[in-house]
Order: structure tokens, then C-alpha cells, then sequence
């Protein structure tokens, strides 16, 4: 998709559209029962994984850490991404394009290379998150999911690593306490979020915490 999406230079709001498009239309097939993925319940009743029983302390321990050596690992390889020679090809893609395509460059290749990096380590992440909560259901393909993850970025600072990590913990600690308190007001909270932020903090807590350090 984003190899046939990047050379018919599709971009903005119009790639963000087909993309949500394009992970409706999965779900709403996934939620088929003869597609043999579970239909509405999905996959459940998770007991052991290579061997070894999900419910054991010594199997969550190991999975929890293996959750945190990947973050570690992400982290460093966006850190060490973002410094190099393609890190600068891509601040530029970002910002200029057109002005990069003059200067020699290819995109195509640069943004396919990207969004495939970031589905394989959305697939890693998935890979984890679904031994250690016991069930997958199609509905965790549904766009609220991603309008999530936006929010994590912009809440936590575009343009940074720490931001969007930070963004996350922020939004899932108010997703825990409305959904217990409040749960049929917690969409509505996170698009006020989302607003609020937009207008209010456009670099998100990192640029508020760094315009408190530079007074």
C-alpha cells in the first residue's frame, strides 16, 4: 500500500484518509465470522506461549521486560535514525519536499523505507501486548485507536522521541480513570484534549517544559 500510495505521490490529509479507510475496511471484514479470525470476540483463552503458561509470574515478568527492552530499543534506533545522514533526508522530506526532489533526492524510497519501520515495530509491539492481555478483537483496529496515537504526539511534543512516550502515559492514565469514572464521556474528553492542545500547546508538554527551563 504505501509503496503504490508514495509513487502516485499521495500525501497530507488525503494519505491519512485512505489509511484510516484502508484499516476500517480490514476491520470490518476481520469482524466476519467466516473469515475465521473469531468474528466480534476475536481471538481469546491465550494459556501458554512457547511452552510456558501465560498466567506465571516468571512468563509476565519476562514478557513485561521484553515490552521494556523493545521501547529501550525503538527508542535508540529512532534516536540513532534521527542523527544520521537519512534523519536529515527525512527533516527535509517533512519540511520541503519539493525543495528536496531539486537537491537530487528520491522520496519515494525514504517514506516507504520509514512506514515500513514503523509497521514492523507496531507488529513487535502487537506481538506483545496480546499474551500479556489475553485476547485480540477486531475493534482494536477500529480509527479511535489511531486518533489515539495522534494525540499521544501531539500531547507529548511533535518533533522529539520522548514526547510521544510521554504523551502515551499521560492519555492512558486519563483513559484508565474515565473509563471507570466516566466511560461514556472519554471520547469526548480526548478530543477536547486534542483541541485544547492544538491550540494551546502546538509543541505539547516537551515545548512547555522547555520554555519553563529557558525562564
Amino acid at each position: 500500500f504505501g509503496f503504490f500510495a508514495f509513487r502516485s505521490r499521495i500525501k497530507g490529509v488525503y494519505f491519512s484518509i485512505m489509511t484510516q479507510a484502508l484499516t476500517f475496511a480490514g476491520m470490518l471484514l476481520f469482524f466476519r465470522n467466516e473469515t475465521g479470525f473469531g468474528g466480534n470476540n476475536g481471538f481469546t483463552d491465550f494459556r501458554t506461549i512457547l511452552g510456558f503458561s501465560i498466567s506465571a509470574p516468571a512468563t509476565r515478568a519476562v514478557l513485561f521486560l521484553a515490552t521494556v527492552a523493545l521501547l529501550a530499543g525503538s527508542l535508540y534506533l529512532g534516536w540513532r535514525l534521527a542523527r544520521s545522514k537519512f534523519g536529515r533526508v527525512l527533516t527535509a522530506l517533512r519540511d520541503a519536499e519539493n525543495r528536496l526532489m531539486f537537491c537530487g533526492y528520491d522520496p519515494r524510497g525514504y517514506k516507504l523505507f520509514i512506514w515500513t519501520l514503523s509497521a514492523v515495530l507496531c507488529g513487535l509491539a502487537g506481538a506483545l501486548y496480546v499474551p500479556q492481555v489475553g485476547i485480540i478483537n477486531p475493534s482494536e483496529m477500529a480509527p479511535t485507536q489511531s486518533i489515539e496515537a495522534a494525540v499521544w504526539v501531539a500531547l507529548g511534543g511533535r518533533g522529539t522521541l520522548i514526547g510521544p512516550l510521554l504523551g502515551a502515559g499521560i492519555v492512558n492514565g486519563m483513559k484508565s480513570w474515565f473509563t471507570v469514572a466516566f466511560p461514556e464521556y472519554w471520547l469526548f474528553a480526548l478530543g477536547a484534549l486534542f483541541i485544547v492542545v492544538t491550540l494551546y500547546l502546538p509543541k505539547g508538554v516537551i515545548g512547555l517544559l522547555r520554555r519553563r527551563n529557558e525562564q
